[in-house]
């Protein structure tokens, strides 16, 4: 078995994922795979694929071994200060609105307590399967693998948890076989609290997106989560002003039940970005609650999900 005639086999089938293709004695074919970014099955093929190249130029026995370079992924969370702002509505629709954008993204459901990603995301009932002791995430339709607390538990089971218990299992939604993933969207329970404090000490997010309602409250509850990402040096991403505006589908009038604006005066007044606003619309309420996000599809709301979208990542490709 001849070196040159060897890897010429090899790396026809493998590329540059060959990193490294010997002849040794005996004509035993030593071969070195980097697999970083495929998953189980992709793995097993292109195993099988370079076995059977290495024999047919000539190897009597070919030995694999498989490595991964350690990908270092961008986190990216999506907080708010109180619940019922469409906090977790945003991270799933900015998640699939970055894909379609072209980026490799993940999405962690860190709402331990209330985790309704798998709803909007349309993997109910779907479990995760595992690899040695992490996690493989659940594929979703859109493009976006993703883990929640909401497919590991039955549904409708309350979740009686305390800080360490919180933090092992943020853990386990985190460091899981992300492949490809280049971005991951972690969607925070609302307030400041445990999940929050794991989040900045052990995984340090590049930036937070906050949501907010238009209204006073909402807006001194959203100041609140500002304040610990800016004391835990996480950046401020920008601000999101969601439910901004009705247009009533009957007679087209508009209308504002929460307000307008105030979010996007916060932002000014305090110095950070405003990345956009998501309508009042019933036809997001709907879609989401059929598990499709309105970022998948054509229409205001999808344009304006992708409109955050991008000025997100206009933040995120800054040189800083």
């Amino acid at each position: 078995m001849e070196q040159s005639v060897l890897e010429q086999a090899v790396r026809g089938v493998a590329g540059d994922r060959a990193a490294q293709v010997r002849a040794g004695e005996d004509d035993v074919a030593v071969l070195v795979l980097e697999v970083g970014g495929l998953d189980r099955q992709a793995r097993d093929a292109l195993e099988q694929a370079v076995r059977e190249a290495a024999l047919e130029a000539g190897a009597r026995e070919v030995r694999v071994a498989m490595t991964a370079e350690k990908r270092a992924r961008v986190i990216i969370a999506v907080g708010s200060g109180k619940g019922g702002v469409g906090k977790s509505t945003l991270a799933a629709n900015l998640a699939v609105a970055m894909a379609r954008l072209g980026r490799k993204v993940g999405l962690v459901d860190a709402d331990i307590y209330g985790p309704s990603q798998p709803r909007l995301m349309a993997t109910e009932g779907r479990r995760p399967e595992a690899e040695g002791q992490k996690l493989i995430p659940v594929p979703s339709p859109f493009g976006v693998p993703m883990l929640s607390m909401g497919h590991l538990i039955k549904a409708g089971q309350a979740v009686a948890w305390r800080g360490p218990m919180l933090g092992k299992a943020l853990e386990q939604l985190i460091d899981a076989h992300w492949g490809d993933a280049e971005l991951l969207v972690v969607d925070l329970p609302p307030g400041t609290g445990d999940v929050q404090l794991t989040m900045l000490s052990k995984y340090k997010p590049v930036g937070a997106v906050i949501v907010s309602t238009p209204q006073d409250l909402a807006l001194m509850d959203a100041a609140r989560a500002i304040g610990l990402f800016e004391q835990g040096q996480v950046p401020i991403i920008g601000i999101v002003e969601n439910m901004a505006g009705y247009i009533c589908p009957h007679c087209g009038e508009a209308s504002d039940p929460f307000g307008m604006g105030g979010a996007e005066t916060t932002a000014m007044a305090m110095g950070l970005p405003f990345l956009g606003r998501v309508p009042f619309d019933l036809a997001i309420r709907r879609e989401s609650d059929a598990g499709h996000p309105p970022a998948a599809g054509d229409g205001a709301p999808a344009e304006a999900f992708i409109s955050i979208a991008r000025a997100v990542l206009a933040w995120l490709d800054t040189p800083r």
